[in-house]
């Protein structure tokens, strides 16, 4: 337990969540809520665009924690977010692993669409909001498969892009995000929906797995959407939870120290399921980018055994 006081809590925090109809959101609200009640700390809340947003507000010190996707800030800090080199994050750090995130692509089963190839006739496809960690992991896909310029990407959040593929303004739904996702349960609910299985055909005909090693295989199973009644094999990226490098290590400490709890745990787990992935034992899969000093110091006291990627 920390004994020294936090005079460096006394200040605000800024915790920079997600859109509607993402996860992001509820784990932002969770932790927040959660330690405000247990620690003498302030940390509001705030909705964004998702990982990619999050990592720049994070990045420029307009937030001090956020949510991110480990690929992105792999990315982002090597200076390789957009494909080619450009700006480096290096203010941003991991401070643990909160859930797997996989990719669903959603199409009506009336749809004739049964590959992620059959997209590139100029599809219309609804793959997140403008700067989320969704649309850009949407972009990166299909620019490594060679056909994001043979579909039409729509920049709109989860919960839009299931009310436009239920009208047939879209004819795909991408989502990024953790499962049971609500936008494509409450889509799911009418069991006219498909999920493509992306994996198999991605693997079959690129190097884009090889390219990047951040993502792993994943299967989301048989029946956790109505109508889907058999088991998706996809890939997944981890999702992070990272504060910028001005939070101090007491405040890093501490957060980590509440949230890690059998407690904080549990009260997670009822403000959203997915965060039954979260323990000490899952608590450094996927981060492959330096932890915060904090986070060094906290999961060395647990025992924790870090590699020299998350050390530098």
């Amino acid at each position: 337990m920390l004994t020294t006081p936090l005079e460096t809590l006394s200040r605000e925090l800024v915790f920079s969540g997600g859109p509607d109809g993402g996860t992001f959101k509820y784990f932002a609200r969770g932790i927040t809520d959660y330690s405000n009640a247990k620690l003498n700390i302030t940390i509001r809340s705030e909705p964004s665009a998702g990982s990619v947003e999050n990592m720049k507000k994070v990045n420029n010190r307009e937030a001090d924690l956020r949510i991110t996707y480990s690929g992105d800030l792999y990315l982002g800090r090597n200076g390789f977010l957009v494909g080619k080199r450009s700006r480096q994050y290096r203010n941003v750090y991991a401070l643990s692993y909160l859930y797997g995130a996989p990719a669903h692509l959603v199409v009506l089963k009336s749809s004739g669409i049964n590959s992620i190839f059959d997209l590139a006739f100029g599809k219309r496809i609804a793959i997140g909001k403008l700067g989320s960690g969704s649309a850009t992991a949407a972009q990166r896909l299909f620019d490594g498969l060679k056909i994001w310029s043979k579909i039409q990407p729509r920049y709109i959040g989860f919960n839009e892009g299931a009310e436009a593929l239920m009208a047939k303004q879209v004819d795909a739904l991408w989502v990024f995000a953790g499962f049971p996702n609500s936008a494509v349960t409450r889509v799911a609910s009418m069991g006219v929906i498909k999920l493509l299985p992306i994996h198999r055909d991605v693997e079959e005909k690129s190097d884009f797995f090889a390219d990047h090693p951040f993502y792993s295989k994943v299967i989301i199973p048989s029946g956790t959407y109505h109508g889907v009644d058999y088991d998706v094999v996809t890939y997944q990226d981890s999702t992070l939870l990272t504060a910028g490098r001005n939070v101090s290590v007491d405040a890093v400490e501490k957060i980590l120290e509440t949230i890690y709890t059998t407690d904080g745990l549990a009260y997670l787990v009822r403000v959203k399921s997915t965060a039954k992935d979260m323990s000490i034992d899952s608590s450094l899969t996927g981060i492959v980018t330096p932890l915060h000093r904090g986070a060094m110091k906290f999961w060395k006291s647990k025992g924790k055994t870090l590699n020299s990627q998350q050390t530098k």
